[in-house]
């Protein structure tokens, strides 16, 4: 299997938490590599996911897949949840049951994992062939199933969203997304307004429960569906397809299962990002038209078949009407004036960043262009997601770096900001494909030569 240490399956370094004591380095290489050749050297999961190493010096700062455990590392639930990649698995390990018992009931208590193998052990083997008399190894493994660790505020997350296992089916993990109880939206509006009555605090958690929260998940499950109906197949396996619903009285959903588009397909370059997160763009606007409105990276998923967009939540229908419902026209006016991304777009416009007529004619409304804007910035900066560390090859220093940088200034801050070259998603698809190719035949041409036009100035043609 290579070396223990790599990107994806990380031995935590020692700090002698939990109180127990410190195997010599030899026990801990022993009991790592126990377990990878008693446990996981035919599971599909592991070689899928645990074989992958990163090249690039930040990928210390990203996350893994797989992280083993011995007595003496630090395993708190709290530091391996910020280790993990959603759905990533730890591994602890000892010789001694007692341990293994005591940490895996860490994990089992609601802390934002699951226990996949509850405590069990193997024996040491010799060329993979079980030792009858071998010392017994013993492990457990859980996986980051929530999105956020309980009990941590944060505004990016709205709804429950978590990973499920299932007893039946072809995928035995599916992601759960739910109206969040009651308790806990009110927790949360009084940790954020605390300045704010009780009675206001509470009335805005019951309609967020009862009516809000409901409506938008509804459209969300409308939109998924209309994506898979719409879309050609290459692009509906990289946007989320609904499994199930579970509806209240009214016919409005407060629970839906999704099929997990977990992040670890190939590695791309940047370019390849651009393109596969582009072109996917292209055809949410053009073929399904349908608006994402909130594509931050963290709604980025580099999965098997690519580049794909999750997070549906806030989207539209192009030229959809929203003034049948009193309700949905206020909301979408406060998340127009309230979202990260109109909030950016506005500074960006103000200070001059932004030129383009047709971007900044969309601030602060339902429009193509403000998805047109937030991905030609996210194209310069897809280690901003640390999930991306290893899965994106980025180099800002790169020709390759500069040629997108050059081309999405011209997205933003064309020479005519009346009449850009650039006016949807399918515009900049056309020139992405134009630089790749010039890069391309840069890299074909002897060294001796004459060099060739810089990639960026593919841009401008």
């Amino acid at each position: 299997m290579g070396t223990l240490i790599s990107k994806a399956q990380a031995v935590i370094s020692p700090s002698g938490q939990l109180g127990l004591t410190v195997p010599p380095p030899m026990d801990r290489a022993q009991l790592v590599r126990a377990i990878i050749r008693g446990a996981l050297s035919r599971d599909t999961e592991y070689a899928r996911y645990a074989g992958r190493t990163s090249e690039s010096p930040n990928a210390a700062a990203g996350f893994l897949d797989y992280l083993f455990a011995t007595p003496g590392d630090q395993c708190a639930p709290e530091f391996v949840f910020d280790r993990l990649r959603w759905g990533g698995l730890i591994v602890y390990a000892s010789w001694d049951p007692v341990q293994v018992e005591r940490v895996s009931t860490q994990f089992g208590a609601k802390v934002g994992f699951t226990v996949e193998r509850s405590p069990t052990f193997i024996r040491q083997s010799f060329f993979g062939l079980p030792l009858p008399w071998g010392k017994r190894v013993h492990f457990f493994a859980a996986r980051k199933t929530q999105l956020i660790f309980p009990g941590t505020m944060t505004d990016r997350f709205t709804y429950d969203v978590q990973l499920v296992r299932k007893a039946t089916g072809t995928q035995p993990w599916v992601v759960q997304k739910q109206i969040p109880e009651y308790s806990n939206v009110l927790w949360r509006l009084r940790e954020r307004f605390a300045d704010a009555s009780m009675d206001l605090v509470a009335n805005r958690a019951r309609k967020l429960v009862d009516k809000v929260f409901p409506v938008f998940l509804t459209r969300e499950a409308a939109f998924l569906n209309i994506l898979q109906r719409d879309l050609p197949k290459q692009y509906a396996e990289r946007v989320p397809k609904v499994l199930s619903l579970d509806k209240d009285k009214r016919g409005l959903v407060r629970r839906m299962e999704l099929n997990w588009l977990r992040n670890g397909g190939p590695q791309l370059t940047q370019m390849q990002f651009a393109q596969q997160s582009t072109d996917l763009l292209r055809a949410l606007h053009d073929v399904a038209q349908i608006i994402h409105l909130d594509l931050r990276l963290d709604n980025f998923v580099i999965t098997d078949h690519g580049v794909g967009f999750v997070d549906f939540g806030s989207a539209v229908r192009v030229g959809e009407d929203l003034s049948e419902s009193q309700m949905l026209t206020t909301l979408f006016e406060e998340m127009m004036q309230t979202s990260s991304i109109q909030r950016m777009l506005g500074k960006m416009k103000k200070a001059g960043k932004v030129t383009s007529r047709i971007i900044t004619a969309s601030h602060q409304k339902m429009d193509k262009a403000v998805d047109l804007f937030y991905l030609a910035v996210q194209i310069n900066s897809p280690h901003k997601n640390p999930d991306f560390r290893d899965l994106v090859r980025f180099d800002a220093q790169s020709p390759e770096a500069a040629a997108l940088a050059t081309l999405t200034d011209q997205v933003l801050r064309p020479d005519d900001p009346e009449n850009p070259t650039y006016r949807s998603a399918a515009d900049v698809l056309v020139a992405l494909n134009r630089v790749a190719q010039q890069q391309q035949m840069q890299q074909l041409q002897p060294k001796t030569a004459a060099p060739a036009p810089a990639a960026a100035a593919a841009v401008k043609k």
